[in-house]
């Protein structure tokens, strides 16, 4: 591994694979601001992030009855809700001026569980679509394979996958002591040849660009268009449900948080040969990973605001909770008031009066 500073200066991607990007002589005049925006937003996140995909957990799993559908939404909301549980170590690290205080593991961890939610996520998502597709085309053949437990075997097979496609962070991320910091870098100078570094960097960035972005793309994209041909030929006999709705909604979401951090992601490829570029990353990686991670607390809002049976379901919850708490309050008022009243009844009652005999 190359220990020198010059290494580090000059190639800004062994820092920080999300979008971190700093090197050891970075201007904090000019990306202090970026930073705190960024701060602003992953505390939105997690706020909303865990209401929100909290929500949809309870009902998905606890309150609706298990179909297809829910499962797919189901296992969504719990990547997101994972997901968001470990912002808080991201928020501390910028906070602390780029200053990791939780150790290598944790340093690992915290990236393969991001890596890990952006694969199942749009995997996820990519079978969502697919599958809409799928049950409204091909009916007959849906009622036959088209089951709860093949979908949570595809849920499985996806986790899997998405597992297997975030071990680089597992391999690659590393702490690093510099000027009294510690570093939680991305750490690919495996050998001291710098060509290395950067094959395996671009191999790992492809991997993610196609996987994770062009091929549910293309996908998602193939399916939409073949399900609206179906919908005009078959002249209404096709209808798109509230469901179906909802999932375009958040098709849109994913790639439209997630695009700008697969461009840079792109560009970061080539910021070892151009100083503007090193430029442009430093200031715009940060913005775009914060919108990439903004998209686990959109898709719990579209639910609530699309989908008429969530909304159906949290409402009904919601007014049952008032109802109960309102039930516990009344009872406990009027046993207090019982015990009131028994109390000032004992002392508004005269004494017996004492009989005295004179002689």
């Amino acid at each position: 591994m190359a220990n020198s500073t010059e290494d580090y200066e000059n190639y800004t991607y062994e820092y920080e694979e999300y979008g971190d990007m700093e090197d050891l002589k970075v201007d904090h005049s000019q990306t202090e601001p970026i930073h705190i925006i960024s701060i602003v937003i992953y505390i939105t996140c997690i706020t909303l992030g865990l209401i929100g995909n909290g929500a949809v957990i309870w009902v998905t799993g606890f309150k609706s009855k298990k179909t297809v559908n829910s499962v797919w939404l189901l296992n969504l909301a719990i990547a997101d809700f994972v997901f968001v549980l470990f912002l808080p170590f991201y928020i501390d690290y910028i906070l602390k001026d780029f200053h990791w205080n939780f150790g290598l593991a944790m340093c690992k961890i915290n990236s393969f569980v991001s890596v890990m939610n952006m694969y199942a996520s749009v995997l996820f998502l990519t079978v969502l679509s697919v599958d809409r597709y799928v049950s409204l085309v091909y009916l007959n053949w849906c009622q036959r394979y088209r089951t709860v437990d093949r979908a949570w075997l595809v849920c499985g097979c996806i986790w899997l996958t998405a597992a297997l496609l975030s071990c680089h962070a597992l391999v690659f991320r590393d702490i690093l002591h510099v000027n009294g910091k510690v570093l939680c870098y991305t750490n690919y100078h495996v050998t001291n040849q710098h060509t290395t570094a950067a094959t395996i960097h671009t191999i790992l960035v492809s991997v993610r660009l196609t996987v994770g972005f062009l091929l549910p793309l293309s996908a998602i994209s193939v399916t939409g268009i073949l399900l609206s041909i179906k919908v005009r030929q078959s002249r209404g006999l096709v209808r798109i449900s509230s469901f179906s709705k909802t999932v375009t909604a958040v098709i849109l979401a994913f790639f439209l948080c997630w695009a700008p951090f697969h461009i840079f992601g792109l560009m970061e490829l080539f910021v070892h040969h151009s100083l503007t570029m090193h430029s442009i990353l430093r200031a715009g990686f940060p913005l775009a990973t914060s919108l990439g991670f903004f998209n686990s607390c959109i898709n719990p809002l579209l639910y609530m605001l699309l989908s008429k049976k969530v909304r159906h379901i949290l409402k009904d919850a919601c007014l049952n909770i008032t109802k109960s708490s309102l039930r516990e309050l009344s009872q406990s008022i009027s046993a207090t008031d019982i015990e009131t009243m028994h109390s000032v009844h004992q002392d508004s009652v005269p004494d017996e009066p004492t009989v005295s005999s004179t002689l």
